[in-house]
């Protein structure tokens, strides 16, 4: 399976908006949320993406097409170094295995404390999150439902 990670720089900001919007559109099911006057749902934190140290933020491409992003967050936490801030592969690559690929690729890039959370509505976010981490830590990863019952993933892979 060709697939990689391309690291994303203010001159592609551009690009991460646009493929944000496909993101936003696939999960407003899970969440109330509307088109703005212009048709389109905006994303506050695009410019942070590209430009605050806190945020490391990748394509995720296959065979030098554009499918996805995944965007990590150095959190400042005494108790866990990382989490998946958003993460999306386009429907037509969905169960092919290159959200699993691009999972464990941003995993090895940084060694620490991951969480992972995701929405308390999105099962199949929640699911998949599940199988890749329990098969990347060979199940030594805990999980829990927070207060907002949303479901989170910890592990450590130093």
């Amino acid at each position: 399976m060709d697939m990689n990670l391309e690291k994303i720089d203010e001159t592609k900001r551009q690009v991460l908006e646009n493929l944000l919007e496909y993101y936003v559109y696939e999960f407003s099911p899970y969440l109330d949320i509307d088109v703005n006057e212009e048709g389109k749902y905006g994303f506050a934190l695009v410019d942070e993406y590209v430009t605050d140290p806190q945020y490391s933020s990748y394509f995720i491409k296959h065979n030098e097409h554009l499918i996805g992003f995944v965007i990590v967050k150095e959190l400042n936490d005494q108790d866990f170094n990382f989490c998946i801030e958003q993460f999306f592969i386009l429907k037509k690559y969905n169960g092919k295995g290159f959200g699993k690929k691009a999972a464990t690729e941003a995993f090895n890039l940084y060694k620490g404390k991951w969480q992972i959370t995701q929405t308390e509505t999105n099962y199949p976010a929640q699911a998949f999150w599940r199988s890749v981490i329990k098969e990347y830590t060979n199940n030594q990863f805990s999980e829990f439902y927070d207060d907002k019952r949303r479901s989170v993933q910890r592990f450590e892979n130093s």
